[in-house]
């Protein structure tokens, strides 16, 4: 049982995931800004990114987990460290803070406060590079927990970090991050439409993570082990 209440908690999530995205839509609006080539512009976009996790994982999670990912709240739902009113709450919270994030983004770069993207990110190697994205996420936060936790803020930023470049869709994985980057049409969004094939994508990347390091962090007996357990 956490120390911190539900309320505390759900505040913790929102801010954290209105700060993670208003750095990914903030640091794409200024890198686009700044640059016209598209790779110093995406690496303008990479490093925030993975710089603002460590600091919010490493300032929230002592309250909330420091989940500021529905998929995350999934997992940890599945593994039954979350109720399912608390898991639901997480990722409303994720989802309004995300939102947020993006339209203070919006105010802070004088841009049009409400708009729709229209960029395309769909089709099969997005979807499965979003697989892969998400999956490579979970597998870190598991393994990191197991093995050594207060490392868990340098794994996931330096994950993402890396993940905007070897994956073909940058690496969202995350459903709050992608249905707050359908609220920008600048360098970082998504068009609403594409949404679906993402949340679906990463979810399933998830899921196939729990399954997976849920085995694969379980130690087996030994011979000897059973013969006394037995």
């Amino acid at each position: 049982m956490s120390e911190f209440s539900l309320k505390q908690r759900l505040t913790a999530e929102a801010l954290g995931t209105a700060m993670l995205v208003g750095t990914v839509v903030g640091s794409g609006i200024m890198a686009d800004r700044l640059s016209d080539d598209v790779a110093v512009s995406l690496l303008g976009n990479t490093i925030p990114t993975g710089a603002i996790l460590v600091v919010l994982i490493t300032i929230l999670g002592p309250i909330s987990g420091a989940h500021f990912n529905p998929a995350v709240t999934f997992v940890f739902w599945l593994k039954r460290n979350l109720s399912l009113t608390a898991g639901l709450s997480y990722i409303a919270a994720q989802i309004a803070g995300g939102i947020c994030g993006t339209l203070i983004a919006h105010v802070m770069f004088e841009e049009a406060v409400l708009q729709a993207s229209t960029t395309a990110r769909t089709g099969p190697a997005q979807w499965v590079a979003e697989i892969v994205a998400t999956f490579g996420l979970l597998a870190s936060i598991l393994a990191g927990i197991r093995f050594r936790e207060a490392a868990v803020p340098w794994l996931v930023g330096l994950y993402i970090t890396a993940a905007y470049w070897f994956t073909a869709s940058t690496s969202f994985a995350n459903p709050a991050v992608a249905i707050s980057r359908a609220f920008t049409d600048t360098f970082a969004g998504i068009r609403p439409v594409d949404l679906p094939g993402f949340i679906v994508a990463e979810f399933i990347g998830a899921a196939l993570a729990l399954a997976l390091f849920s085995w694969l962090l379980t130690p087996e007996k030994t011979a000897g082990e059973k013969a006394v357990s037995s």
